[in-house]
């Protein structure tokens, strides 16, 4: 049980299989994951290592509006997208990505598999945006994820009575 598990060795997280995952929302977006943090019970943060074959994407180009993430390159190459941004990353590189900041994503590139870790906070709720494709995510825990389009989301009248 992950709440008795305080440690995984190194041999332990190297046999790991890892889970298969493909975005939701983007075909291109395959990694394998080992989700380190699950295993040892966290509940707060998700603390995971993946792996990226060259050309494909991390993830959809993303934004959270309140939790903080980051990624450290182990090894591999690839191009991070910040904003509308592109930046070169290898080993050793860090990305910051503050809450209520700049959209972000990550392709593969090289021959080398691009191995991350990836660190995100998980709080109660969350808002995401996707800009290039129009959408926002509310995520709110024991509820189902809502998923809207941009141009449907209604914003209140200055003054208006709740």
């Amino acid at each position: 049980m992950a709440e008795d598990r305080y440690l995984l060795r190194a041999d332990e997280i190297a046999a790991m299989e890892g889970l298969r995952k493909t975005h939701f929302l983007n075909p291109k977006a395959r990694r394998v994951n080992k989700s380190l943090g699950d295993m040892t019970g966290l509940t707060g943060l998700g603390f995971h290592i993946i792996e990226v074959e060259p050309g494909d994407e991390t993830t959809e180009h993303h934004l959270h509006h309140h939790e903080d993430e980051c990624v450290y390159v182990l090894a591999g190459t690839g191009v991070a997208m910040i904003g509308e941004d592109a930046h070169q990353i290898g080993p050793g590189d860090f990305i910051g990505y503050r809450k209520g900041g700049l959209a972000h994503s990550i392709r593969a590139t090289g021959t080398e598999t691009l191995r991350c870790i990836v660190v995100g906070q998980r709080l109660d709720h969350d808002v995401g945006d996707y800009p290039r494709l129009k959408k926002r995510l509310f995520r709110h825990q024991g509820l189902p994820w809502n998923l809207v389009d941009h141009a449907d989301i209604a914003t209140p009248q200055a003054g208006a009575k709740k």
